[in-house]
């Protein structure tokens, strides 16, 4: 039986601005499980981002509760949350956001020195290992700015798990890559759930939603639709994709997408 990573009960997120309450999440109770590949979609302004970011522990809810593993993460300070996410939470974002004087090898490995119980070589070689699954290992001592961007989203694909995480985050991950590089780092997060890879996903695109074997579909902040899917196989082809974009399409236009 799966077990919870993230629970949520009556998460609620509120934005105060000129005296305006804005309500951008509403009561949501939900579980990301362990192995799963959960993906998030919904219409711009639905709320998305702002769940992933709660769930996350990279903002704070205005009223309900975040459990990781059982226990409440929701009030703690923000010395003790980045502690959290250094050790368990790993993230992608649409922009790599590397660090531009460090290397992809370094890129990779310097958070990995966060991690509690482990030496500086078995981080390097962590690293290293990730580089060259990434297919990073003929650039490794490049530069960001001496890489494409696809690369560089590998990179970051890399830097994500360097740290063996609970579970790991992607805000529209493939947003700013063409189909070539986002078929790329889709591969990339496939494999890594196929290894037991816990992963929660924002996305827009259908293409890459089906990749994943939960979808929840949020709409004013309040999941109103869930889909269960078969896990990704690892030797799917085009009349697969096709076949499950079709379906995912559907249960959208079910749901007023």
């Amino acid at each position: 039986m799966k077990q919870p990573v993230i629970q949520t009960e009556r998460l609620s997120k509120n934005y105060a601005a000129d005296g305006v309450q804005t309500h951008v999440l509403s009561n949501i109770d939900l579980a990301l499980y362990d192995g799963d590949f959960t993906v998030i979609m919904g219409p711009s302004g639905s709320g998305k981002s702002t769940l992933l970011y709660c769930l996350s522990g990279m903002d704070t809810p205005t009223a309900g509760d975040v459990r990781f593993r059982g226990s409440s993460i929701a009030g703690l300070r923000e010395r003790d949350m980045a502690e959290v996410r250094a050790q368990h939470f790993g993230f992608v974002f649409q922009q790599a956001h590397l660090v531009s004087n460090l290397t992809l090898f370094e890129n990779v490995a310097v958070p990995g020195y966060l991690k509690a119980g482990r030496t500086s070589a078995e981080t390097r070689a962590v690293a290293q290992a990730l580089i060259e699954r990434m297919g990073l290992a003929p650039d490794a001592r490049h530069l960001p700015s001496q890489t494409s961007g696809g690369q560089q989203q590998r990179c970051a694909v890399a830097r994500s798990v360097v740290n063996d995480p609970a579970l790991v985050f992607a805000d529209e991950p493939t947003g700013a890559l063409n189909r070539a590089n986002t078929l790329e780092v889709l591969a990339l997060l496939v494999e890594l759930n196929e290894r037991g890879q816990t992963i929660c996903m924002v996305t827009h695109d259908v293409f890459c939603a089906v990749r994943a074997n939960r979808i929840l579909y949020l709409e004013d902040g309040a999941i109103v639709g869930e889909l269960e899917l078969p896990t990704w196989p690892s030797d799917a082809d085009a009349a697969l994709v096709k076949a499950r974009e079709a379906q995912v399409n559907a249960w959208l236009s079910s749901l007023s997408w």
